[in-house]
């Protein structure tokens, strides 16, 4: 069977299991979670040893240490990945949820309700806990999925997946629910953005050029997971020691992902104040720093070009500005952000409502982490991505962003005039 013919079979054995998806009750499913979460846990060294494949192939080809970090899968991340299914498990189920109800006139009622989107396709890069993340969001909400995973992490994907698929069809789930592309061919994405006719949505998540690449070839809606050049802004305002925190956990905590800061924005009155000690910190955690001309005037670092501003590093790399205003930090932000997740530092009241309302951003914070943007931070229980729409969702895409709505009439014999 050719790639064509294959990935058209797993679009309609996708479609068919939505159909049973649909009406499988929530105690099905929530059982399916809690029996794949036991599974993941006792098959911690098979995993390991499929992901250790993928971490030797990484370091062969290169891949930075954050990126190798993102990939990498050890005893704390593989229980994590089951407590968020057992979290998931345990939220309340969205679908059937009435959203509005009015009673006409003429006696009928019309109400709204939330139902599955059906198929949901999800192509993602680099971190393999996605592919549990996001396959036990879609069962829980009564979706089926297709799942293709990066090259980087195959043979991590396909052993979690099988864990997932097994445990899944023994909790009484159909047996296609959740099924993953198997092939590193880049063909394969092509055509699962053809599937129309199987898949109700696409979810990306991954680096400028793939979702450049789905956006222009796709037929199926998309709602994607751009990348995160995320700002942290230190205000005049600031109280230091906080900031100085905020930006160290934002930047280094974990600098692969998409929630951790890329630039530093900080106001010319606390400049010489702050900027010394926060280089200190960021770069004794083996941070390099890329700052303005206004900032090389007070650190040692690196220039920054033009370039630096618009850079999603993933990595342990920072640039910072100073800026003459909040409205100065506004505008950088919106000009050169990806609307993911945006901080200001501030003990000003008015400075802080500014910000939330101007900085056009999914997440905006007041004296938090940007890394904070996260579906179990959020207290959703897992995430397919952080969304960067502005349409169907926009944050982090979990259980209720994975429904749709529609009309329920109920009537007894009105006809209309």
């Amino acid at each position: 069977m050719g790639l064509h013919e294959d990935i058209q079979r797993i679009g309609r054995q996708a479609r068919g299991a939505a159909d049973v998806l649909r009406s499988l009750s929530c105690a099905v499913r929530n059982e399916a979670l809690r029996t794949i979460a036991e599974r993941l846990r006792a098959s911690g060294g098979t995993l390991k040893e499929a992901n250790a494949e993928d971490l030797e192939a990484g370091r062969a080809k290169g891949l930075s240490s954050a990126m190798l970090d993102r990939l990498e899968l050890t005893e704390e991340r593989i229980d994590a990945m089951a407590a968020g299914l057992e979290t998931v498990a345990d939220l309340r189920d969205p679908v059937g949820d009435i959203v509005s109800q009015i009673v006409h006139p003429n006696g009928i009622r019309i109400a709204q309700i939330r139902q599955p989107l059906g198929v949901v396709g999800i192509i993602y890069e680099s971190r393999p806990n996605v592919t549990a993340d996001a396959a036990g969001l879609c069962l829980k909400s009564g979706n089926a999925c297709i799942l293709r995973g990066g090259s980087e992490a195959i043979h991590s994907n396909l052993a979690i997946a099988k864990v997932f698929i097994d445990g899944a069809v023994e909790a009484g789930a159909p047996e296609h629910a959740v099924q993953i592309i198997a092939t590193t061919d880049r063909a394969a994405v092509g055509e699962l953005l053809k599937l129309d006719a199987y898949v109700d949505v696409i979810v990306p998540r991954g680096g400028k050029s793939l979702i450049a690449r789905i956006y222009d070839e796709s037929r199926i809606p998309v709602v994607a997971h751009l990348d995160g050049i995320c700002h942290t802004y230190v205000d005049g305002k600031a109280d230091l020691d906080m900031a100085e925190a905020i930006c160290v956990n934002a930047k280094l905590q974990r600098p692969g992902v998409c929630n951790a800061m890329e630039t530093l924005l900080v106001h010319a009155a606390v400049a010489e104040a702050f900027l010394p000690r926060v280089a200190k910190a960021l770069e004794a955690g083996g941070c390099e720093l890329r700052g303005c001309d206004r900032t090389r005037a007070v650190v040692a670092c690196k220039e920054a070009t033009e370039a630096d501003w618009s850079t999603e590093y993933l990595d342990k790399i920072l640039s910072i500005k100073v800026v003459n205003s909040l409205e100065d930090a506004i505008a950088h932000i919106n000009r050169y952000g990806s609307h993911h997740s945006d901080a200001i530092v501030t003990e000003a009241y008015g400075a802080a409502e500014r910000f939330l309302d101007a900085v056009d951003s999914a997440t905006v914070y007041v004296n938090a982490s940007t890394r904070f943007t996260d579906g179990f931070e959020f207290g959703l229980g897992a995430e397919i991505g952080i969304s960067t729409n502005k349409l169907h969702c926009r944050g982090p895409m979990a259980l209720k962003e994975l429904t749709t709505l529609k009309y329920v009439i109920r009537g007894s014999g009105q006809i209309r005039e």
